[in-house]
């Protein structure tokens, strides 16, 4: 096992430990504590994503994370807001404000890039959930792949959004990976919690798969050239999901990284317990990532 695998697996088990905190509000003391806990960790993050030593951001990001695990420990921590760290890290909440996803990605060398993700659940005893980053070991059949156990396809997070889905609640995450040598991808990852975790990938997307043409795809992939910028968010006022319709430049679909945007869209709206296809969508309203639509 290689030191960045034992440092994941160190990760989770730091993170799934617990502890038991009753109060909501932060006493004076432990706001103390925050603060100087979150300049400690703003400093780290510097070095984390920009020592000049590519290999040594893997040791810093896991300076960061063991720094994170005891900042959350100090009781109440879902209520501090972290407002100077959330400006160097994805902090981001559900849109039912149950969980929030710490977040980040560490370039260790100038071709690769690993993805760090930890999830925090509102409640009174303390639960943070360790995500390893599997995209490498993803090529093919990420569409139709399952994630449990503390994997996951890593990527950072822009938007989460709940629905009820046979009873229970579903999130669609909206995230980027662009540890891709030729591509970038952007995700709808769908997550739930159950009783060991959480698990990335639901068939609730109204597009069969090209593997199993009879069942339906578990995440939807939109992946793109490189050096291309392509969109995928929420527009609040059609209530839809909006994205580039992409093409192959070299006119070969089988190549993704030769995908660029089209000029047109495509989307997903909500009904019936999944996200249905929209083509060719009109007047569109297209955000950039991390762009709140209007209200």
């Amino acid at each position: 096992m290689n030191r960045l695998n034992k440092f994941i697996a160190l990760f989770i088990l730091f993170l799934t430990a617990g502890y038991s905190g009753n109060a909501q509000s932060i006493s004076a003391q432990d706001l103390e504590k925050f603060r100087k806990m979150e300049d400690s960790l703003v400093i780290t993050a510097d070095s984390m994503f920009q020592a000049l030593i590519p290999d040594t951001r893997v040791i810093y990001s896991e300076r960061f994370a063991k720094q994170l695990v005891r900042t959350l420990k100090i009781p109440n921590s879902y209520s501090y807001q972290f407002d100077t760290l959330q400006k160097v890290i994805n902090i981001i909440y559900s849109d039912d404000k149950t969980f929030r996803i710490f977040n980040w990605g560490v370039e260790p060398t100038k071709l690769t890039k690993r993805y760090y993700g930890a999830i925090q659940l509102q409640q009174s005893q303390l639960k943070l959930i360790g995500l390893n980053d599997f995209s490498e070991q993803v090529d093919k059949g990420l569409e139709d792949s399952v994630f449990s156990g503390g994997k996951w396809f890593g990527a950072l997070y822009y938007r989460i959004m709940s629905h009820n889905v046979n009873g229970r609640k579903v999130y669609t995450l909206f995230g980027l990976n662009s540890g891709g040598l030729l591509s970038n991808r952007k995700v709808l990852d769908p997550m739930y919690f159950d009783g060991k975790g959480v698990t990335f990938g639901m068939p609730i997307f109204g597009v069969s798969s090209k593997n199993f043409p009879k069942q339906r795809i578990n995440r939807f992939v939109l992946e793109y050239k490189k050096e291309v910028s392509a969109s995928m968010n929420w527009d609040a006022e059609k209530e839809i999901i909006v994205f580039d319709k992409l093409t192959s430049v070299t006119n070969d679909p089988s190549r993704k990284y030769t995908y660029v945007p089209s000029g047109h869209y495509d989307g997903f709206a909500w009904s019936n317990d999944m996200w249905n296809y929209q083509n060719n969508l009109v007047n569109a309203k297209i955000l950039q990532d991390g762009e709140a639509p209007d209200e």
